[in-house]
Parts: C-alpha cells; structure tokens; sequence
C-alpha cells in the first residue's frame, strides 16, 4: 500500500502517517448482555456508554433493574498499534433528566485472546455489582489505500483469488466476511470555490458502514486528480458507499463542498462513472461532478442470510435536533399513507354497497370463490402473484433511477426560505421548552411512514435483490404450509422460542422480518440515493449558483 508523491500532495511523512492511521486491521464485536445487582439509586431508567478510542456506542434505554438485560451487539475497529482500551459505563436518569454515572468498568483489548468468544463478567469499579459481557477479536483484512498502478482488482491473480473467496462454493467459510469493495477516485470538476482566492483544498472522506478512508488534498485547485485506490471489506451489501469532499481550512473544522451516497447493490462494476455532487441532506444538487471506478464483489447466499441478521450499530452521532422541513415532510408522508389506507377501505366499503353494480357481483364471486377454497398456502401464493405483477409494470425508465435537479428547484427554494427562518432565535426560544416532545414526534412520524414504504418498496421492486430474496422466503412459505400441517409448524415455532435461552444463553435477539425492512429503502431515501443527471452549461441551477 503506497501513497503516490507528487508535488501537490502533503508532505510524505504526514500522508504515510494519515494512511496508517485509518486502516484498521480488526474488528473487536462486544456483545452487552445483562447486569448483576447494579445500583440504581433514585434513577428511574439505565443506559449503557461503550468507548474504544474515539469510537462509542450508546445502549438502548431500559426501566431501572438490578438485572438489567440489553443484549446487543456493537462492532469496534481495532489498530493492533494503539492498545485500545474499551470502556464501559453504566449510566441512570430520572424523571427530570438528571443523569449520573452508576458504574465503570474497563478491558484491556490487546490482553485478549483472539479468534474466540472470551465470556467476560466484568466487576464494577468502587461500586457493587458487575456486567457480562462476550467480546472477541477477529482480524480484518481487505482495508487499503493505494495508486491507480497498485490496484487489487487490477492484477489477475489477485482478482481470480477475490472472486473464488466469494464464490457459491465458498458461501458457508467465514459467514461474515460479505464482499469485497473497490473504488478508483479518480478526479472532480468544476468544484465549489471555498477559498477568498477563488481555489479550494479539496480532500475526500469515503464512508462505508463506519469503515472509512480519506485521500491525499490537492492544493488550490478546482479541479483536482486524486487517481487513488480504495478498498474495504463489505459487512452487509445493503450498505450504502458515501463520498464526501471537504475543502481543507488549516486548523479549522473543514468545509462541505459536496456529497454523493451509492448502494453498493447499484454499483455497475468497472464503468467509470461521474456523479453529480449534492448537499449534505442528499436530496438538492451541488456545484461540481466527482468521477470513480467502483467494483464489488460479494457472495450472494452470505449477502442473503446477512439479510436476516440485526444491521451494524453506526458510530454514535449528534442527535436529531427539530427541522420544520422535516416535520412537514413526515406529517406528509404519514397523511399519503393514510389517505392510500383510507381509499382501499372506502373501496372495499362500496363493493357492500352496490354503488357500482358490476363491481360488487364480480367482488362477490371472488369472496365466494376464494373462502370455499382457501387453504393457508395461498396466503404466500397471493402475494407472490402480487410481486409478479408488480414486475411486469417495471420500465427501462424505473431501473435507471436518475433525478433531474432541476426537479428540486422549487425543494432548494423552499430549503432556503427555511434556513432562513431557522436563523431567528426568538422562534427557537419559543419552542426550547417542547422541543423533546417535538423531537420525538418527528422521529415517531419518520419511523411509522419508513416502515409503510419499506413495505411498499419491497413489492413494487425497487430492490431487486430484496423483492427476489422476497419471493424466494414466499416460495418456500407456500410448500412448507402445503405439505406440512399448522399446527406442526407452530409446535416447532414454539419449541424454538422456549429452548433458545437454554441453547444459548448469549443469544443476540432479533426480528427477521424487521431486519429484513431495514435494508429496504424509504421513499427519503431512495431520493437521497438517485444519481443525478449531470447538468448543462444551460441548466438553471449552474446559473443560479454561479450568481452567488
């Protein structure tokens, strides 16, 4: 792994100590599993803190117990060179939002054995109690930074070894280890001006999961060519690629000049492809086009059965403040839902009321027809036919899933009206005081319009990975409840459910069908993740850009 020299680039020990810095070389997976005899004092509710380095996670929030049970799971990056220690906290809050620490503990990571599941009862630190814990350390390879005349996938050998790695043969050898990711950052163009002499520093920042990587910066210049190779190991391929280029501003925090995300599962390999840059929320274009070469490699049936499987925690982020745009859109999207439910109901209402007489006497055959031969088999059946259909209505256009901005115009307009509004603290005084209830509402709203998507967006294909895994599960819904009766398959269901603490007692929990929904697109973000067309020398948004 080399970092190329040349005389725009940073000072060679500094780029070989920036690359050395980020590339990771394992993953430390902390299972939290449950206190014992935890004091809770006058506090009413109990979290966890996880720290390794400048990585932590916070736990889900749980009623005070002297048993608390969390089980969750939370993947760490681990550099061999540091000798990270994780630290964890235990901390209490009552009915007024007071919050104190009730408990500390530390490990020492690099005293670990590695390659195994070390079952940890960990005491708390001048305080009664302690905390069980399963950590293990694995090694990570694939993480790389290097020139374009160094690239993995570029030499045949190690090609041909990458793709027999994650080969259909290879599906149940080490069930984690996904995919392999490949992206060439070649240059970008035309580029937002951040510096008073009309230049920028431009440097990118690539993000998968909570994998990521930074280039070299190239100094006062618009256009710059990075021609470097980056590559991470895939987790989960429903993760999304985020490219971000920052102008370099010395001591000071960095500034934004524009960001693309990609889904790894729409990532055409080895074409060479511009992308239009876009804001921070993903949604409007920015000034500037950024080109790479992405190839991914991943073994289906792993990818299939990660599917199933809880998605990896994100580093812990700011919390969500109050937007009125966001607001808005989310009472928007719950009342488009809303109004789709209402119709179907208003539509079912009238076939009882005869107000179309045809309509009524063909729903009443169907109704006869269907209970006097129903069996439980064809509940997966209808909906299969359901996403046949939905299949054939899929057009050339729907698969290419690009965006005009000069769609968004009237978004950008109503975006900067809003940031206006933003900027008056009166209002922001006004509302201090609900701003939890205000918060939380907007969140609720979020998740219950999310949700409908998903499912919306599962049948109508716009993951054609998903919707066929989808069809898959249904299909072998429909055997199993043809050949085998009910109440056998509830018997086993059952049995599982009883015996699963008493098979393993450091079980993760999990939804599958919610974790299946995770990785389906909102309608947000199936904007956020469109390409952009890119723009013309005539387009409105690059005139009224460049008058500012």
């Amino acid at each position: 792994m080399f970092l190329a020299s040349a005389s725009f680039m940073r000072p060679a020990r500094l780029a070989d100590s920036l690359q050395k810095n980020q590339l990771w070389n394992g993953t430390v997976t902390v299972a939290l599993l449950e206190g014992k005899k935890i004091p809770g004092g006058s506090m009413t509710q109990m979290f966890v803190w996880l720290r390794m380095g400048d990585q932590k996670y916070k736990s889900k929030t749980l009623c005070k117990s002297a048993n608390p049970q969390w089980r969750e799971q939370f993947d760490f990056h681990y550099f061999s060179d540091r000798k990270d220690v994780l630290e964890i906290e235990i901390w209490g809050k009552d009915n007024k939002k007071h919050e104190e620490v009730l408990g500390l503990c530390k490990v020492d990571i690099s005293a670990l054995p590695g390659k195994r599941a070390n079952h940890l009862e960990l005491p708390l630190e001048k305080q009664p109690g302690c905390l069980l814990v399963v950590i293990s350390v694995a090694p990570c390879s694939g993480v790389s930074i290097s020139d374009l005349c160094i690239c993995p996938l570029g030499d045949p050998n190690e090609r041909k070894q990458i793709s027999h790695r994650y080969s259909v043969w290879n599906s149940f050898q080490n069930v984690k280890d996904i995919g392999f990711l490949q992206v060439k950052l070649l240059k970008a163009v035309d580029l937002l001006a951040a510096d008073f002499s009309g230049k920028s520093d431009p440097f990118c920042v690539l993000e998968l999961g909570n994998g990521r990587l930074q280039s070299y910066t190239v100094y006062k210049n618009l256009n710059p060519e990075w021609n470097q190779v980056f590559t991470f190991p895939v987790k989960d391929i429903h993760d999304v690629l985020e490219v971000t280029v920052f102008d370099e501003d010395g001591d000071k925090p960095p500034d934004f000049l524009g960001k693309v995300a990609i889904p790894l599962l729409s990532i055409r390999n080895g074409q060479q492809s511009c992308y239009v840059l876009k804001n921070k929320d993903l949604e409007l274009p920015s000034k500037g086009l950024i080109h790479m070469e992405l190839d991914v490699l991943f073994n289906p049936v792993k990818a299939s059965i990660r599917t199933f499987t809880p998605r990896e925690r994100r580093f812990l982020e700011d919390n969500r403040k109050f937007s009125k745009k966001i607001l808005s859109r989310n009472v928007e999207r719950v009342k488009k839902i809303t109004m789709a439910i209402w119709n179907t109901i208003q539509f079912l209402r009238s076939c009882f009321l005869w107000e179309s007489p045809v309509r009524s006497v063909i729903a009443f055959v169907v109704f006869v027809v269907t209970v006097w031969h129903f069996e439980l088999y064809m509940v997966p059946l209808a909906l299969l036919l359901l996403f046949a259909y939905n299949f054939s209505l899929i057009t050339p256009e729907k698969v290419t899933n690009t965006q005009d901005p000069q769609d968004c115009l009237d978004v950008e307009e109503d975006e900067d009206d809003d940031d206006k509004e933003s900027e008056k603290k009166g209002l922001i005084e006004r509302i201090h005081m609900v701003q939890d209830i205000v918060v939380t509402v907007q969140n609720l709203l979020e998740e219950i319009a999310s949700f409908a998507e998903r499912i919306k967006n599962t049948f109508n294909w716009t993951v054609p990975f998903l919707s066929g895994l989808a069809c898959l599960v249904f299909a072998v819904a429909t055997i199993v409840l043809y050949y085998i009766p009910l109440r056998y398959i509830i018997l086993l269901w059952g049995i599982n459910k009883f015996t699963k603490k008493l098979r393993n007692p450091y079980a993760i929990e999990n939804n599958e069908l919610l974790d299946f929904l995770s990785r389906v697109p909102s309608d947000v973000q199936r904007v956020q993740h469109a390409e952009l067309k890119p723009y013309s020398s005539s387009s409105p948004i690059r005139k009224k850009r460049s008058a500012l």
